[in-house]
């Protein structure tokens, strides 16, 4: 008897362990990707969107709209995918939306530039981008419904906040690349071939992520709700909430505003930053590059640690509190990098804090998006209240402060931009209720 209760155990805990490295590396090939385009985004203006070649201000805003353009297509493919892994179920979803994605961002690293094609290159940058956007949108909802619905009682922050460590791990590694391939490249092999590497890299680790996904089992809450619907019975049937499309567009407008300040702190301190620091700063390629560096593993390092503390605590209190941290410190931190006078030590320590104070909020979210939604409409849910935030508060990130910036002159833009969505998004997380996390998820 002995012997059979503890093998359970051991085939439960390689499930639980399957879905988190299954659902995390398709995640983390998402973020490297986008990572990789706001790292070389002066690169890509360039050589797609500037027919002299030139990376002007102009060019690099075009730049940055394809980039937003993406992010508005991500509730198009979470609306998608997310209805199709209601139905059918979170594992042949996420198959079907890793391909894509992986299939895209190689895509890239074979493009024709503008010098090459004309006009033609910019448009099919576009049109991957807009499916690296569907497949984006697709992502998120898949991966936190498998690692929070496998989740064992009391741990759905620590296992939800897998989605968040590995966008720090996928942002790291771009960055990584980036700055080992500004290290060893001259800037004319940089713009001419050497920006072709990381995305072209996204083929080996799409067949990895292809390998792990396929041996992903389907999650229990899924399979207890299609048990219950096709063959319900009155001793062990559990009633399947089927929410009203009032009450789930009611809680992803929710959602969206407790997430609003994560997305806008998180991609203006940890994507749109090296940018900055270039175009208005005047800082070199290398040393944004190190600064982004700096800020994801500030990033990386507070994840599980509020993922796991939000467990004990509940979510309300730890994303308050990141949310308040970043609200009051956004435009004293970004005042540290802009006067010359501070030392590199200091501006290195800011920018470690920023992406800390993010870490903060995006530890606990996933597992909070998750406990908002049934199962029956949690894949769907979830993931639009993510992608609908993005689109608009991570995806415009890049072009608002850089056309405010160019219109204004003004180098605080990054800092109030953040406060107000944080502002937001404080009200909104002030509803949550502080024992939810102790509450089994809703079949």
């Amino acid at each position: 008897m002995g012997i059979t209760v503890q093998t359970r155990n051991d085939g439960a805990q390689l499930k639980r362990r399957r879905a988190l490295v299954a659902g995390s590396v398709g995640n983390f090939i998402e973020w490297y990707e986008f990572g990789v385009y706001g790292f070389f985004a002066t690169i890509i203006a360039s050589n797609f969107f500037s027919a002299d070649g030139s990376g002007d201000l102009e060019s690099l805003i075009k730049t940055y709209a394809s980039f937003a353009l993406a992010f508005f297509f991500r509730p198009v493919g979470a609306a998608l995918f997310g209805r199709l892994g209601d139905r059918i179920g979170r594992r042949p979803t996420l198959v079907i939306v890793l391909l894509l994605m992986s299939g895209a961002t190689t895509l890239i690293g074979v493009l024709p530039t503008y010098e090459s094609v004309g006009i033609l290159a910019p448009l099919l940058l576009t049109v991957l981008r807009i499916l690296q956007g569907l497949s984006a949108g697709g992502e998120f909802g898949g991966a936190v419904s498998v690692m929070t619905e496998f989740a064992p009682p009391g741990r759905r922050g620590l296992y939800g906040s897998w989605q968040s460590f590995t966008v720090a791990l996928g942002l790291l590694a771009g960055a990584g690349i980036a700055a080992l391939l500004a290290t060893v490249l001259d800037s004319g092999q940089l713009s001419d071939w050497g920006w072709r590497i990381p995305f072209l890299l996204a083929l080996p680790m799409g067949l990895v992520a292809l390998w792990l996904r396929l041996r992903l089992e389907e999650t229990p809450s899924f399979e207890r709700a299609r048990s219950v619907q096709s063959e319900p019975t009155a001793e062990t049937a559990v009633p399947v909430v089927q929410p009203s499309v009032g009450e789930t567009a009611r809680a992803i407008l929710l959602g969206i505003g407790r997430l609003m300040g994560w997305s806008a702190a998180g991609y203006t301190f940890l994507v749109v930053m090296p940018t900055y620091l270039q175009s208005s700063l005047n800082a070199t390629f290398h040393q944004a590059l190190v600064a982004s560096v700096l800020a994801n593993a500030g990033f990386a390092v507070t994840i599980p640690i509020a993922g796991g503390l939000s467990d004990r605590i509940g979510r309300r209190a730890v994303m308050l509190t990141g949310t308040v941290i970043i609200l009051v410190l956004a435009l004293p931190l970004l005042n540290v990098l802009q006067n010359e006078q501070t030392s590199l030590t200091a501006k290195g320590f800011a920018v470690f804090a920023a992406g800390a104070a993010v870490g903060l909020v995006a530890g606990p979210g996933p597992a909070m998006l998750s406990e908002m939604f049934p199962t029956s409409v949690r894949y769907t849910g979830l993931g639009l209240a993510y992608s609908l935030s993005n689109a608009v508060f991570s995806g415009c990130a890049g072009l608002i402060i850089t056309w405010l910036i160019k219109e204004t002159s003004n180098l605080d833009i990054p800092a109030y931009f953040v406060m107000a969505t944080c502002a937001v998004s404080a009200i909104a997380l002030s509803t949550l209720r502080g024992n939810a996390h102790k509450r089994a998820l809703v079949d």
